[in-house]
């Protein structure tokens, strides 16, 4: 069950949400939370016990928001596999822009409490989802290549994501601004549709 916030709560909530997106995590402290908050850090203290629950709070609360608004691009029965992918592709990345911490903090609990985050990230939503029928259609009618839809899935979550789990490393060969690398991120909201086409066509 979703947990209720009072409007102190919330305050706090979308504070500590500005700050960790401007900031990062470690550089936010929950002095500065408070503030930003116009409370004392006694109160925020007690409403969150420490910034690394807030934080997790936060990041949980936008996967469920975001996974929630992804079963309905995944079921929409009037649009097409590509025309899922485009939507599948443009809307992953405009979350992980608008949260750069989520991939890792996604990583993090998968590793560390894996049952938390498994609650929210269901795999049968996306494997038994339209685009998968759409898939496994296109597979018996000889559009697309006969193939285990795991690595379909697998392939689109992949190069969504892991771009954004490897941007320092990308940033520092590419000698990017965090601006420039965010385009090139939005380039391939275009670009990620075509190739996992281009893979599972015959």
């Amino acid at each position: 069950m979703e947990a209720k916030y009072s409007n102190t709560g919330i305050k706090i909530k979308d504070a500590a949400k500005c700050l960790f997106l401007k900031k990062g995590y470690s550089a936010t402290t929950t002095r500065e939370i408070a503030k930003e908050s116009s409370i004392n850090l006694a109160l925020l203290n007690y409403y969150f016990t420490s910034k690394r629950k807030l934080f997790e709070i936060i990041m949980l609360e936008a996967i469920r928001d975001f996974m929630s608004k992804m079963v309905e691009v995944y079921n929409d029965e009037k649009t097409t596999l590509e025309e899922k992918l485009k939507l599948t592709s443009s809307k992953y990345i405009d979350m992980i822009i608008a949260e750069p911490h989520l991939p890792m903090f996604v990583v993090n609990e998968l590793k560390n409490n894996p049952s938390s985050v498994l609650k929210i990230i269901r795999g049968k939503m996306i494997m038994e989802s339209k685009l998968v029928d759409q898939y496994n259609d296109g597979v018996k009618k000889g559009l697309y290549k006969k193939g285990d839809p795991i690595h379909f899935v697998t392939n689109i979550l992949s190069l969504i994501v892991f771009p954004f789990i490897s941007s320092p490393i990308i940033i520092k060969m590419k000698k990017l601004s965090r601006k420039e690398f965010n385009e090139m991120m939005n380039e391939r909201k275009k670009l990620i549709p075509k190739w996992v086409i281009q893979m599972i066509k015959k």
